[in-house]
């Protein structure tokens, strides 16, 4: 179920990059063949990159797509790497509820003041973005304490990070 909510996240991030990429496209073709460009491109993608980054983040936990170096990891036996791969579970946990806990603040402060990006024809709140950053930390915070209840409970593949039993 947790996989999945990370994987519908990750495909909505996708559909995302394609608008923006057409919003791009007509910017550009607005300012070559009109000198014109599309009011508010810029407001919009300044925005949209920090959200379709934290949308990804959950399914990169999940898949064991964040950066790691091996060279400890791969010298030390079994239940080395397991108390390796706490490690770095427990960091990424303090990380995102960090990050969740130092975005409350400023969302909450954006939706009172009707905080925007933008002036004249398109104004863009700011709000959104900040509390899905603050949605999608703690849902990196969670994705991290989930993949260490799995490895201790031995219900993934300890190299690829995958589910091996329900």
């Amino acid at each position: 179920m947790i996989s999945r909510i990370a994987q519908t996240t990750h495909v909505i991030s996708a559909f995302w990059v394609l608008v923006l990429a057409g919003i791009i496209f007509v910017d550009v073709l607005g300012r070559y063949l009109f000198s014109q460009p599309l009011l508010g491109a810029t407001e919009i993608i300044k925005n949209s990159v920090v959200s379709i980054t934290f949308l990804q983040l959950p399914l990169a936990i999940y898949r064991g797509g964040m950066i790691k170096s091996t060279i400890i990891y791969d010298s030390v036996g079994g239940k080395g790497q397991r108390i390796l791969r706490t490690f770095a579970n427990v960091l990424g946990l303090l990380f995102f509820l960090g990050t969740a806990f130092s975005a409350w603040g400023p969302a909450l402060e954006a939706l009172s003041v009707s905080e925007y990006e933008g002036e004249g024809a398109l104004r863009v709140p700011t709000y959104p973005v900040r509390f899905l950053v603050v949605a999608t930390s703690i849902f990196a915070a969670y994705a991290y304490i989930h993949l260490m209840f799995l490895d201790w409970m031995e219900y993934i593949d300890s190299d690829r990070q995958e589910t091996v039993r329900a």
